[in-house]
């Protein structure tokens, strides 16, 4: 699984028109899975991502997390976080899990935050929807963990 999370004051995803998920300052996650990706790595992951600390703190340095300053996130499924451009200049994007796997691990991921932060602190885009996605970038501030670079792959769970 790959998250792109990026700290923001806002952030929010409309789909034909409508806003259908939005959060405050916190993190806007787009989330990939891959083929082999499980419900453990997705609980793994999220609680990377709660525990991560990148917000500031009152001193101005990154020592906060998102469970720290009780900020909120908006989770949107992204397959293109596995384009493979190495050749030519059109993206292959097989490195993407199918659509059914990568659904069911996306709403894994959206309740475990649910089950975290609580109500009304997680915002979801729609899986397979077209979107428009709009932010207000804190920083900027983007970290992307990669749970294969994190050593978290099927081998090593």
């Amino acid at each position: 699984m790959r998250a792109l999370i990026q700290r923001v004051e806002q952030a929010q995803v409309e789909v034909d028109g409508a806003v259908v998920g939005s959060c405050g300052a916190g993190y806007l996650v787009l989330l990939g899975v891959a083929p082999k990706d499980d419900e453990a790595l997705a609980e793994r992951l999220w609680h990377k991502v709660a525990a991560l600390r990148i917000c500031a703190d009152e001193a101005g340095k990154t020592n906060r997390s998102l469970m720290d300053t009780g900020g909120s996130v908006l989770v949107v499924s992204q397959f293109t976080l596995y384009a493979d451009a190495r050749r030519g200049n059109r993206p292959s994007f097989t490195g993407a899990a199918e659509p059914a796997l990568a659904e069911r691990l996306y709403d894994r991921f959206c309740e475990l935050a649910e089950a975290e932060l609580g109500p009304g602190r997680v915002g979801r885009g729609v899986f397979g929807a077209d979107m428009r996605v709009s932010l207000v970038n804190d920083g900027p501030f983007t970290v992307l963990l990669d749970t294969d670079e994190l050593g978290w792959g099927s081998a090593s769970r």
